[in-house]
């Protein structure tokens, strides 16, 4: 079996799809164990029956359409007129406009590719260190991960309600659990930017209601949306999937009908490219569940609990080296893959030392967030060098003290868990 694991994860590195070699390990899992291989189709199927599996093809449908609408621009003068009277204002608003994209497209790459054409320039022209630049723009990209209605949120707990470890815990409550990290990541950043650019005291705006009220009509489609989403997420009016469901179709009616940013040949290509990245979400989750199956038949988040307990004995130790692992984690796998991989694994072990399923899950995305920013290979990075053709090596000096004042931030998380559970009770 060893060996057998070994040949998987060369393939994996060689370049073999990841859900085939999931499926491998699986089928080999249930020859093993002489169970039918039919039942790697009953497992994949069992992904129809989650309710909210529906929220993820809209809500990725509608981010897909926001980022190729004119909304990334209007996000970032709404921003700008609120808080570029600040001086160094102009990197808060590139941060807050960042996490509010991240958050409606659950991907940060995106973020960079739609808002660093905007941001960049505009950081460098109101006289932003180049450096300091390129770093805040790769950073912000991976900001919004925990704010609602962001995918990866909902992919974990559609995951995490697989295990009997934390079958009853509902996704309303991880979009709880993550505002209050998510905004300590946010409130963190911006006051390292005040204080980094502290000497440029040049304002980008001078504040202005005029200004205020011509952005507010510029957005007013993209302004309801939130309040709509998390309202009626809250209040009870609809649920996830319907709110996905409305979303989607808000945003093609104020996007396409209304604004008239987007043709109809667009959107067919913005449907297609959507759910191919839907598809290869869904594909490897339903060959997870049955994968997960397999090292459930086999006790192995038990004995992997008994291993890890005969040397860690406490909770903190535990949590240290967790944070270890999902920082690496991040930094080689992008987040979706991780999720329906490592997730089925870690939650039993996490639940075994008294961690909550919800804490794990904010402590989960809080890493994979910075992990797309670590050196040598997070993702953002070389999207970053890419985008503004620069050097990988200078966007790795750019990023070091974004990385930093994260990396302290997701020990606060970590270390806190009332930052994730007090919304809650």
């Amino acid at each position: 079996m060893i060996a057998t694991g070994l040949a998987l994860a060369l393939l994996a590195l060689l370049g073999a799809p990841l859900f085939a070699v999931i499926a491998a390990g699986a089928m080999l899992g249930y020859h093993h164990s002489d169970i039918d291989l039919a039942a790697l189709s009953i497992e994949f199927y069992r992904i129809a029956e989650t309710p909210v599996l529906l929220a993820i093809p809209l809500f990725t449908f509608a981010g897909y359409v926001l980022s190729e609408s004119g909304a990334p621009g209007r996000l970032v003068r709404l921003t700008q007129a609120f808080i570029g009277w600040m001086p160094g204002g102009l990197a808060v608003v590139a941060l807050a406009a960042s996490a509010l994209f991240t958050a409606f497209t659950g991907a940060s790459g995106v973020t960079i590719i739609a808002l660093g054409a905007l941001l960049y320039p505009a950081l460098k022209q109101a006289g932003y260190a180049e450096r300091f630049s390129l770093g805040l723009v790769a950073t912000s990209g991976s900001l919004g991960l925990l704010f609602a209605p962001s995918l990866p949120l909902i992919l974990y707990g559609i995951v995490a309600q697989q295990s009997a470890s934390a079958a009853g815990i509902s996704i309303d409550d991880i979009f709880l659990a993550g505002i209050l990290p998510g905004l300590l990541m946010l409130v963190a950043l911006s006051l390292w930017c005040l204080w980094a650019n502290r000497h440029n005291r040049t304002p980008l705006a001078q504040f202005s209601w005029t200004e205020i009220r011509a952005a507010c009509r510029e957005a007013a489609w993209e302004i309801p949306l939130p309040i709509i989403v998390l309202g009626g997420i809250y209040g009870g009016i609809f649920a996830i999937s319907e709110a996905a469901a409305v979303t989607a179709l808000y945003v093609v009616v104020a996007e396409v009908l209304v604004l008239r940013e987007i043709d109809l040949p667009t959107l067919r290509g913005l449907m297609r490219k959507s759910m191919l990245l839907v598809g290869g979400i869904l594909i490897i989750v339903g060959m997870s569940l049955a994968s997960t199956n397999t090292m459930i038949d086999a006790d192995v988040p038990t004995r992997l609990f008994d291993f890890i307990r005969a040397h860690i004995s406490d909770r903190m130790t535990f949590l240290v080296l967790l944070n270890v692992f999902l920082l690496a984690l991040g930094a080689v796998l992008d987040i979706f893959s991780a999720l329906v991989l490592v997730v089925p694994i870690i939650l039993p072990v996490a639940v075994g030392y008294g961690v909550d399923p919800i804490h794990l899950g904010i402590i989960f995305l809080a890493n994979m967030q910075i992990g797309y920013m670590t050196p040598p290979v997070g993702m953002n990075l070389f999207i970053a060098s890419y985008r503004f053709d620069s050097p990988i090596l200078t966007i790795y000096r750019a990023t070091l003290p974004f990385f930093f004042i994260l990396l302290a931030t997701v020990l606060a998380i970590t270390y806190l868990p009332q930052l994730s559970l007090m919304l809650l009770h």
